[in-house]
Parts: structure tokens; sequence; C-alpha cells
């Protein structure tokens, strides 16, 4: 018998539409995964079962009407606890957010998801305020890796990677502001996506300002295009969305990547240690893209670490969103968000121009380089995960979560779109991610590389243990 906790997202439309399985039927099993994997893995805030089954037994009636409510239509969706749900409290991962409503509104990415008669599993955890790259905070503790619980999920998005290798929920919505989405799907062994920025409109404003993305986290890159469709729609709330997108991400994966120039870039030109296992796996990928017709060719982006201007961006954003909190509630701070807090509130207005100046450079010059290359292959990051509870690997000599994620913040600063591709396993059956950069507004570019992997075979993540 088919496991319905297994199946994408197309296929779950597919079999609606064919009566196969109901959307209750999924539902039902998606929440059933949820209960079972919450003990050990902690990546839900909140599980909305009742209220679940209720929005896939209207799906479940429109389907069998033959006519159904959206793209969509009774397919089982995270929520990150990031994003304001309308009916349930958004809590931000922090014990200074009161849960006190009223919560009347829905993100904007949430609001699109809704219109097409997604149903809404559950929130997932976050660290708090979605400050650092793992996930565990004061209020909802630790969440854990899906293939090896004593290993960090990553983060900000550790919730809602976890869930979706695990079957608890076919779709998961997260944020990205430094890797967020790509962290912790390259870490699960799932695809994650963060959109070039604007595609995906977000509203309250991120306080972490034009760094912060949303985007889809999947099983496969089908499955984000087709979110991507759906959320990536302009909202008025937010002042800084793009336009219309230029046309239907899933219609262009069939383009495939034969012809595209692709770079291919081991280290950043020698600035990072990356792991054996982790090199290796990321290099047949990139064998793969070119047996499969793409033009690959070594070759680095010219910029050095801009560790320095993103911290400054970074850490200002999160002295920005506590300064309304007393003293008694900023006691209540995970005590490393404390610190970055500290920092960024002594920054200057200069110093803050002078980290934009940087970032506007960094821009300039991968604008640059993608006149010659549509594409840049690195690995996602330069290790696999590490010990749970920890911000950093134990013995790293990194004081931040910025030390072993070198290869995802880069491309925040420069607002592009970025995937990750599960491309192996290392010796302790740790998924590897490679990671596919575009130009900005090229996310087509980005899906088309991904889903050409994923049709060639290559992705290969295991089945954590238990699902």
């Amino acid at each position: 018998m088919t496991d319905l906790t297994e199946l994408t997202a197309v296929q779950l439309v597919a079999g609606y539409r064919k009566g196969d399985f109901s959307p209750v039927e999924v539902t039902r099993a998606a929440l059933e995964r949820a209960e079972r994997i919450q003990p050990e893995l902690n990546a839900f805030v909140r599980l909305t079962g009742e209220e679940a089954l209720d929005r896939a037994r209207g799906a479940e009636e429109r389907w069998r009407r033959g006519e159904p409510g959206g793209r969509l239509d009774g397919v089982p969706v995270t929520v990150k606890d990031i994003l304001l749900t309308r009916g349930h409290p958004t809590l931000r991962g922090s014990r200074a957010v009161s849960p006190v409503g009223p919560w009347d509104e829905d993100a904007p990415s949430v609001a699109r998801l809704r219109e097409h008669g997604a149903v809404f599993v559950g929130k997932t955890t976050t660290p708090e305020f979605g400050w650092k790259g793992v996930t565990d905070s004061p209020l909802s503790g630790v969440t854990r890796n899906p293939h090896d619980p004593s290993r960090t999920a990553g983060g900000s998005s550790g919730g809602a990677g976890a869930a979706v290798a695990r079957g608890a929920g076919t779709l998961a919505l997260g944020t990205d502001g430094g890797g967020s989405v790509r962290i912790p799907a390259s870490f699960c062994g799932i695809f994650g996506l963060k959109p070039t920025y604007g595609r995906v409109p977000l509203y309250p404003a991120s306080a972490f300002g034009t760094l912060a993305h949303v985007g889809p986290m999947t099983r496969d890159a089908a499955d984000a295009a087709l979110m991507l469709d759906v959320i990536g729609t302009p909202d008025a709330r937010d002042w800084s969305a793009l336009g219309p997108a230029p046309g239907s991400y899933t219609e262009a994966l069939a383009e495939g990547v034969r012809g595209l120039r692709v770079a291919y870039s081991p280290s950043l030109g020698g600035q990072v240690a990356v792991r054996p296992a982790v090199a290796s796996a990321v290099r047949r990928g990139v064998e793969r893209l070119a047996e499969l017709g793409a033009y690959v060719s070594e070759a680095d982006p010219d910029f050095t670490d801009p560790v320095d201007a993103f911290h400054t961006l970074w850490f200002s954003g999160a002295a920005r969103v506590v300064q309304h909190l007393k003293a008694g509630q900023r006691d209540l701070l995970d005590p490393g968000l404390r610190d970055i807090v500290g920092a960024g509130a002594r920054y200057s207005a200069l110093e803050y121009l002078a980290a934009v100046d940087v970032r506007m450079e960094l821009g300039r010059r991968m604008g640059r380089f993608h006149e010659a290359y549509d594409l840049l292959v690195t690995p996602t990051l330069p290790i696999t995960a590490f010990e749970a509870g920890a911000e950093v690997p134990k013995g790293s000599g990194h004081r931040r979560w910025t030390g072993w994620t070198p290869f995802t913040y880069p491309f925040n600063l420069t607002q592009q779109p970025a995937a990750t591709v599960p491309v192996g396993t290392d010796g302790d059956g740790l998924p590897i991610g490679l990671q596919l950069v575009a130009a900005r507004h090229r996310d087509d570019l980005v899906l088309r590389a991904a889903h050409a992997l994923y049709g060639a075979g290559v992705p290969a993540s295991p089945t954590p243990a238990g699902s």
C-alpha cells in the first residue's frame, strides 16, 4: 500500500483528481506522523488537528465534485512560527512574545496557500526570532535531526525541515535571512529554495530588512515550483514585493539544463575548508549536470568573505527586533541572542551604511559574474549536521553560526535565488547538500537545474529511521 506521507504535492493532487485517495486520508496520515515524531524531534510548537481535518473535509468535497478550490487543495502544509497564521499565536520562538491576540491576519504567503486550499497541519519550531542557524529556543527547546536525533536539524527553519523529511506535512513555509531555509534543508536531506528577494511578499516586514526571504521547503524541485507559483504573487502589504512572476515556474521545469553555463566553485576560491565527503558528493552532482548538457567549468565568484558586513546588518536587525522589550522581558531571551543584540546596538549609522556599501559592491560583482555564467554551484554547507543544542560544532573554534555557513549568507546580501539539493550522505549517513545560485529574478534557472538533477536520480537522501 502507498504511504501517503511519502508522496509529493504533485502526486497528491494527481491522486485526488483520479480519486485514488482523499485529502482526509492524507491529512490524517500527516497528523499521525507529526504526533509520532514530535517527542523525538520536536518539530512543532503547535498542531492544528481538528482545524486541519475540517479543511481537508472541505477539500474532499470539492474534489468529489470535480471543482478543486485551488492548485494545492487538500495538500498538508506546515508554517514556520515566524509567519502570521490566522487563528493561531505566532510566538517566534520567544517567551517574550505574548500569546494574547487577536491573531486575525495571515502573512501573504500563508494567505495565498489558504486561498489555494492548502491544509495547515501546524506551526513549526524556530530559534528565537529566527536569529541563528540551528533550531533551539528557551520557549520550545531543541529540534533534532530526522536522520540522527543526537544531531541538529539546522535552522532557523529546523522544524520545517524535520517535518518535511519525516512526512509530517508535504510542503513547508520557511524563512531565510542568512541560510535559514537552505541550512536545515541540507542537514535534513530535502529541497529548499530561497527565492529572489521580494518574489514571495513578507508582512509584517522583518527587522532584518531585505536580508529576509520566505521560501518553500519540499520533497523535490517540482513541489517547490508549484508552491512558488502559488505564493510568489504580489501583496499590497509588502511595498518591496516584486510584480507578477514572468511565467509559471512549474512550466519552466521542462527546459532542463542543456546549454546552460555553470560555474563550479568548490571552496569559493580556497576561502572555505570543505569536508572531503561533502566535496566528493557535490562534485558528483556537478558532473551529472555536465552529463545532462550543461557547460561546466570551475570558476570562483570574485569576492572575499563578507561576514563582517553581514554581522553588522544582522546584529543591528536583532537589536531592532527586541528594542521594544522591557528589561524583565529581555531576561527571557536566548543568551546568544542577547549577545548579538548588545553588539548590534553599538553600531553607528555610519558603520551600518558602510556595511550596505559592502553589500552593494558584492551585488555588483555577482551581477557581472552572472553575465558569464547562468548558474553558480557550491556546497550548501562545508559540513554535515553536528550535535544538537549547540550553535557551532564542538571544537570548531567558531563563535557564531556564520562561521560554518560561509556558502549561504553571501547570497542573502545579494538577494539572489539559491536552492539546496540533496546529493548524498557522509559516512554517518547524514545528508549533504549542493547549492545552486542564479542571478536575481532567475529563480526559474535554479528550479530547472534542481529538477534536472532529481530527474536524473542524483538526489540521494536516505529515508530517516522511524518514518
